[in-house]
């Protein structure tokens, strides 16, 4: 097997075993959480809050993503040796008809984690494919972002006070 192609197996199992790793972290901190058997789904976690005062839950989208230097907001391609892609499904753009949040996993030393909690509501507002993650250090770690993903009066604030948006 070629350096590329062993590169390319690697992304795709580093992937799979960071969808896992933010499942795990998620299931601690939320306990209603299991990853997404739909490989052409475009998220990869769902959680299932109660609603407060409510026997209803309600669904919260994840996609997860690995993040090195940046974010990407973008699905339905391949990347690696084998990029012809067999499936009908086009590259897209995340959105919050697609999911509620993108979660990127940055892996740092010593198997230590950071993730970027992302709500695709944002994704809409900056129109980007991607951003920088030095950019959005405000939302490392903030699992509260999970909490309110579909409240866009509350995003926005985030929003304007961390200068994503004007």
């Amino acid at each position: 097997m070629t350096n590329r192609a062993q590169q390319g197996k690697q992304a795709s199992i580093d992937g799979f075993a960071h969808e896992h790793i933010v499942a795990g972290i998620l299931m601690k901190k939320f306990q209603n959480v299991s990853l997404v058997d739909l490989p052409l789904s475009s998220y990869d976690i769902i959680i299932a809050l109660k609603k407060e005062k409510s026997t209803e839950e309600d669904i919260i989208r994840v996609q997860v993503k690995t993040a090195t230097k940046s974010l990407k907001f973008t699905g339905g391609t391949r990347g690696g040796v084998d990029r012809e892609y067999k499936s009908n499904v086009k590259k897209y753009r995340q959105s919050p008809q697609t999911s509620d949040v993108i979660i990127g996993i940055e892996p740092k030393e010593n198997n230590r984690y950071d993730l970027y909690i992302f709500p695709t509501y944002w994704i809409e507002l900056i129109n980007q494919d991607s951003i920088s993650l030095n950019k959005i250090q405000f939302t490392k770690n903030r699992f509260d972002f999970i909490l309110f993903c579909k409240n866009q009066e509350n995003l926005n604030q985030i929003a304007k006070v961390n200068k994503l948006i004007p």
